[in-house]
């Protein structure tokens, strides 16, 4: 059997890297749904209205899955981590009684209009209800990230004795929930999520416009509407892309300084940066050359593409001189390996993503966007990417933290519940590897679904003199 702390933190893992999914799906078609809606009122064209009732579908699953999967992650801190519950509760607990009163409920409550009204409400009600939704699933993110960055940097409280144990009291509440890192986790978290229902949408147009021989060169274009509503679809997703994925990049790397200001350990983990050193390099891309490599890459024995002194100018701003702080010098320190593999991963993945988009934009303005063969290929194939990229960035920011739950206040095996049994943890934890393995497998199937029966028909247009117009849009 497993020891409890590993079993726990395994399980939490598992639940985090699954529900994530959900959320970011969720937030990330939030805009684009309110963009559609307006469009489909102002325009009354049928196409909106195809994307509105397209992309609906895939957002409400996502709603009610993440909902539940999130419940779960709320529960397991008082089975798992009863006592860093009782040590933080005073102040964990506020922004996630404020996401569910707040957040949760304001989504849910306009949800049903926006999901089953649209025939029964006014086009102005109805486009509040899309504000309202998008709304509410973006405040979600705000105070899960407010309790998570709190633990990256932990401030305005202190330590006081309750019943003989030490519990943090919150002195401070805009010091606390106003805390460094909030901004910086905060943007980068939702940029990521548009992104990468941006890449989704890119690579399920790119699949649909191949299987209907829109990327052709003989095709004629066609004029139906399943291919008009494809490269709507196409069109709307890249220019997403090519704003969101620069960004992301820049922000990353301002982001990166933060980390190094306000936890040289992990970024020292990022880096594997034992011994203090200056003029680090940063290798933006990696790969190991032996196992030995994989599991130990302070060797930097590896294949990969480095920038003398990068690492010391991502942690200074400029100064390819810069010292970093070795990880030697710290309590403890993370799994290495895996913050350092995963930075590299995601690091990657930023820059394809800009080159994908840089690419495609191109493409577009030579006119041959529909044509591209090899792009829409990799499309397809960069569909689940900005997913991936999401996870691995967690990995970072989470496993980076280690040894402490919260920073330089709580180490990770103090929060464990005392009464908790490894055998009871593996149990659990099994359980939970083939229930969620279970309901992935399950969303993944629905959305096929959804995928597969592709756009919506739409014969009756809302307003105008021919109440039975068919379906026609231009590109």
């Amino acid at each position: 059997m497993l020891d409890p702390a590993i079993a726990s933190r395994l399980q939490f893992a598992l639940t985090t890297i699954v529900h994530i999914v959900f959320p970011v799906m969720s937030m990330g078609l939030a805009p684009f749904l309110v963009y559609f809606t307006w469009k489909e009122i102002r325009t009354d064209e049928p196409v909106y209205e195809q994307l509105r009732r397209f992309w609906v579908r895939i957002f409400a699953l996502s709603f009610v899955v993440g909902t539940v999967t999130g419940l779960v992650l709320e529960f397991e801190f008082g089975t798992n981590f009863a006592a860093f519950s009782t040590t933080a509760g005073e102040l964990f607990g506020g922004p996630l009684a404020v996401e569910g009163m707040m957040a949760f409920f304001l989504e849910a409550t306009f949800l049903g209009i926006f999901v089953f009204g649209r025939e029964r409400v006014s086009d102005r009600l109805y486009f509040v209800s899309a504000v309202f939704v998008a709304l509410g699933t973006w405040l979600s993110a705000v105070w899960i990230l407010v309790a998570n960055s709190w633990m990256q940097t932990p401030q305005g409280f202190e330590m006081a004795m309750q019943a003989g144990r030490p519990v943090v009291t919150l002195v401070d509440p805009v010091a606390a929930y106003a805390n460094p890192r909030f901004p910086w986790m905060y943007v980068h978290m939702q940029n990521a999520a548009v992104l990468s229902v941006a890449l989704f949408m890119l690579g399920v147009a790119a699949y649909k416009l191949r299987s209907l021989g829109v990327a052709d060169p003989e095709s004629d274009g066609g004029a139906d509407t399943d291919r008009r509503f494809w490269r709507k679809t196409l069109k709307i997703a890249l220019v997403v892309l090519l704003v969101t994925a620069p960004l992301q990049v820049v922000h990353g790397d301002a982001y990166g300084r933060h980390v190094a200001e306000t936890q040289p350990q992990k970024f020292a983990a990022m880096e594997a940066v034992w011994e203090t050193d200056s003029y680090v390099p940063e290798y933006i891309v990696a790969f190991p050359t032996s196992a030995d490599d994989l599991m130990n890459p302070r060797a930097k024995d590896i294949f990969g593409i480095g920038i003398p002194g990068g690492a010391s100018w991502l942690a200074s701003g400029g100064d390819a001189q810069a010292e970093i702080q070795g990880l030697n010098e710290f309590e403890g320190s993370p799994p290495v390996a895996v913050v350092f593999w995963s930075f590299r991963a995601m690091v990657a993945l930023g820059f394809w993503f800009v080159l994908l988009a840089f690419w495609a934009g191109y493409r577009w303005r030579a006119g041959e966007l529909f044509e591209d063969r090899l792009l829409h290929d990799a499309f397809v194939w960069s569909s689940l990417l900005g997913f991936l990229a999401v996870e691995v960035g967690w990995i970072v920011t989470e496993v980076g933290r280690q040894p402490w739950v919260i920073q330089g206040v709580m180490k990770t095996t103090d929060g464990v519940s005392p009464g908790l049994t490894g055998t009871e943890a593996t149990a659990t934890l099994l359980g939970f590897v083939a229930v969620y393995s279970a309901l992935l497998a399950t969303y993944t199937y629905v959305v096929w679904r959804v995928v597969r029966d592709g756009a919506p028909e739409v014969t009756v247009r809302r307003e105008g003199p021919d109440a039975s117009a068919e379906v026609a849009v231009d590109d």
